[in-house]
Order: structure tokens, then sequence, then C-alpha cells
């Protein structure tokens, strides 16, 4: 779904494909991932799922080239290795899982800061740059919160708010390291079900880390386990989320049930 037109009368680019090649990373001399081989297509929705410590936040920075990796992650074919700051962030944006927020920056100010790789260097803001931000924040629904300045929202209003700075960039490709963790159950759906419009509207590919199971099962087209650095299961939710990989992999007991939009995992008490 390449050049669709969206709510901002701008043109969006459409999503890129998004292929990670032998990717292994390290974190000094401590070997965090090893031969990650992932694709994803153009408009579709990768969830990497696992245990803590498996890797997955080294993924997504080793993508989006912040963190040192071997391997090779190609956009449509191309290597993105040595492509400028710049020219990356016109096709890739990252939501962190932890961000750092500026202090002194309103809300608008910061989400605004998603434009800067569309504009000229030091110019100022243009009308379509307020019209795109205006409506990611409306989406979001961050329009009661432009005028706060960010340290002072709460952590799911900076979460949406790094979510919206994200989106303002309209990018080809979305990382998104656990959207969710700060959210309430319904703020963490109105998210993922704005993700999930964004990339079915305008194509946009999406590469995600997600904690919550019962999330990942429901609203990404296909799942990839890591476990110590490797991708152990990936495929169809259904296919990925079975008790037995939830044993093994997490050391957890549990039912998946199947639903009208993925499978859901359903804990189970211990005996006694």
């Amino acid at each position: 779904m390449t050049g669709a037109t969206g709510a901002t009368g701008a043109t969006a680019p459409g999503g890129a494909r998004l292929e990670v090649l032998g990717l292994g990373a390290a974190h000094g001399r401590t070997a965090v991932l090893h031969d990650v081989r992932l694709t994803v297509d153009p408009g579709g929705w990768l969830a990497v799922i696992g245990p803590n410590g498996s890797g997955k936040s080294t993924l997504l920075r080793s993508v989006l080239g912040a963190h040192p990796h071997s391997g090779q992650v190609r956009l449509d074919g191309a290597p993105l290795t040595g492509t400028g700051v710049r020219a990356r962030a016109r096709q890739v944006a990252y939501a962190p899982q932890q961000p750092v927020l500026p202090e002194g920056l309103t809300t608008r100010d910061y989400v605004s800061l998603g434009r800067t790789p569309h504009r000229a260097l030091l110019s100022a803001p243009r009308a379509v740059d307020r019209r795109v931000v205006a409506e990611v924040m409306g989406r979001l629904e961050l329009d009661g919160l432009a005028e706060r300045l960010l340290t002072t929202l709460s952590g799911g209003e900076q979460q949406r708010a790094v979510l919206a700075r994200a989106l303002a960039q309209q990018p080809r490709v979305l990382l998104l390291d656990e959207p969710t963790a700060a959210l309430d159950l319904g703020h963490a759906q109105q998210v993922l079900d704005l993700v999930d419009s964004l990339r079915r509207q305008d194509g946009i590919t999406v590469l995600s880390t997600l904690h919550d199971l019962t999330l990942a099962g429901q609203y990404a087209d296909r799942l990839a386990l890591l476990s110590a650095g490797r991708v152990v299961a990936e495929g169809p939710p259904a296919d990925v989320l079975t008790p037995a990989a939830l044993q093994r992999y997490y050391g957890a007991r549990a039912h998946v049930v199947a639903g009208p939009h993925g499978p859901a995992v359903l804990p189970l008490r211990g005996p006694g």
C-alpha cells in the first residue's frame, strides 16, 4: 500500500520490506544475539517475544543502528549500513521503552521533533509539519496535554508522547520497544489499534517487542520467539504461542485459547 494519503494531506511513503540477515550483537564480551534472521513484508507486523534477558531490546537497537552488530539489515533490499542519521530517520522511527525525556519542552514541542528529519537544518516548522503533529496528537489523545511540560506527564502519557514523536516522522518502518509497558489496558488497546490502523491504511511496516503475549497474539501478523539471543520459533501467532513453547522457554503453565483475532494466553495457577 504505497503512496496512501493520510488525513494530514501529506503523502505517506508506504512501508518497506525489512530484512535482518545473520545479526549478532554483544554487550562488552558477552554475546547477546546469535545469527538472528527475520523478514517483515511491507505493511506487516512482526512482534518479537521472549523471556526477560533474551535480547529483544538489543535486537531493535541493532536494527536501528544504535547498537554495534554483525550481519546486515536491509530495507527493500538496500543495506542500511552507512545511511546518514537524517536519511535513516526518514525511513525508520524508534520508540524506546525507557526514553530520555528532555526538560523544558512542552508535549507539542517534543512531538514536533519527529518532523526534524523532513526539514532543512534550523528551518521553522512548515504547515505540513504542524498538520502531521496535530493529527498524531489527536489520535493519541494528547491534545489536552499539548502545553504541559513533558516531564510533568504521567508515565503512560509520556509513553504516548514518545510514540507520537515516532509517528510524526511518517516512517516506512516503525520500531516499538514494549509500547504498552506503562499503559493501562484501555490506553494499551488504543495505542495498538492506532499502530494497526496505520499499517493497514498507509502500509507502514512494524517490528515491535511485546511483553504481553495475549496482546502480541491479538495484534501481530507473525511472532518471533527469542530465547538466549536466538530465534527458536517464528510464524503465525497460533503456531508460536503453544503451551509446550510457553513451558519450555518461559517456564510457564498456561492454556492458549483461540479467539477471533488471534490466540490468548491464560496462565494457570499451581497446585495447592
